[in-house]
């Protein structure tokens, strides 16, 4: 694959983007992170709905999250705010210790005055940009990506082309020594025994069978047919049949490469490689655990169209639904429909959205970024205190 030209980071892979991050560690301060965000241009104000009710898993993962998006290649500079003054601080290190320019205000401080918050934050954050702005992208190697893959409403055509385009694209950047993750649990039912004939080691092929099981066994428990629910009713009209089905054109995303490990939801690999994410299978969660892991981009593919992106991470969407493509053109990042319709093949359809890849890493937006529809939603998993 070509070199794309992106921001170098003093620690970790390097950045697609270089957004100054505003980001909310309590839901009391949420408010003041967006009017913060609504003065300070361009940045982007990230944060979660919860405080300190969180516990157990839910806590660790929401932390763990936290600390993701205040160390993600594509975040330049943070600014922290909150109303738990120690959680400020321990998020506000985890960005200092990452080399990431910080500034952090609690509520506490600013005598639980808002408004005194929102200028302190608009004045903080108004000299991390201007110092940000001054930064420019350099060459990097193809090394230098983390690739999420993605797939939401989907269609034979996903199965056929779509998804089977984007695990050619992953197998080239793990194969240039970067990283590639699939997650989406749910959808390797039926399929998980091909995923696990890929395993590094035995190990490996035992945690991708009992991350599928497990989400079985939930789906059980919640007296949830999987058969009636996943395929739901958008995919089942679009004409897949059975989870089954659905799973062997979901995995196709991933490729052909050997898979390295199962990661946890918003966990970052060890290693560089391709990896599989035990993740919720709905979009907005499953692409913020890939972001909080640290991907810095990601091939979005659609049958029907599915608009939404991450904030974080750039993400391209690809159909190959000549339908799709044709009405929401504005939504489509790569039509791959030509291949469908045997108007042009696999290879051309490969090195043009390898070209695309490379662009929109070094710079160009996507029809998601344009059009701001994308954001990041952390999972919970239990009750709050």
């Amino acid at each position: 694959m070509g070199e794309f030209f992106g921001y170098v980071r003093p620690k970790g892979r390097a950045g697609t983007r270089n957004h100054l991050l505003i980001l909310s560690v309590t839901g009391l301060t949420g408010p003041s992170a967006m009017r913060i965000a609504e003065r300070v241009r361009p940045s982007l104000c990230l944060g979660t709905p919860f405080g300190s009710g969180a516990i157990g898993e839910d806590g660790a993962l929401h932390e763990r999250a936290l600390e993701g998006f205040v160390t993600h290649p594509n975040v330049g500079a943070v600014l922290v705010i909150g109303a738990d003054p120690p959680k400020v601080e321990s998020i506000a290190q985890t960005a200092m210790d990452a080399c990431r320019p910080t500034a952090a205000f609690s509520l506490d401080e600013c005598g639980h005055d808002a408004l005194t918050l929102v200028d302190r934050g608009v004045r903080a954050a108004a000299g991390l940009l201007r110092d940000l702005s001054r930064q420019r992208r350099q060459s990097m190697p193809t090394a230098e990506l983390f690739l999420a893959l993605e797939c939401g409403r989907s269609d034979p055509s996903s199965g056929l082309v779509a998804n089977p385009l984007a695990g050619i694209i992953s197998d080239r950047v793990v194969t240039a020594g970067g990283s590639a993750v699939i997650g989406e649990t749910t959808e390797w039912l039926g399929a998980e025994h091909r995923l696990a004939r890929r395993a590094e080691g035995p190990d490996v092929a035992q945690a991708i069978f009992s991350a599928a099981e497990r989400r079985e066994a939930m789906a059980i428990e919640a007296g949830i047919d999987l058969v009636g629910e996943n395929p739901g009713p958008t995919n089942i009209e679009a004409g897949l049949s059975t989870i089954e089905e659905k799973s062997l054109g979901a995995i196709a995303k991933s490729g052909e490469a050997s898979i390295s490990g199962v990661l946890g939801y918003g966990e970052a690999p060890p290693k560089p490689g391709l990896w599989l994410m035990d993740a919720p299978a709905y979009t907005p969660e499953s692409l913020t655990g890939f972001a909080a892991s640290g991907a810095n981009i990601a091939l979005f593919t659609t049958g029907v169209g599915n608009s939404y992106g991450s904030a974080l991470m750039p993400t391209i969407k690809i159909s190959a639904n000549p339908e799709t493509a044709n009405r929401i053109r504005q939504q489509i990042d790569y039509d791959a429909s030509p291949v469908l319709t045997d108007k042009t093949d696999m290879g051309e359809a490969t090195a043009g959205l390898e070209a695309l890849l490379c662009d929109i890493a070094s710079g160009s937006l996507t029809w998601a970024e344009i059009l701001n529809d994308q954001g990041e939603t952390i999972s919970r998993f239990g009750a709050a205190l």
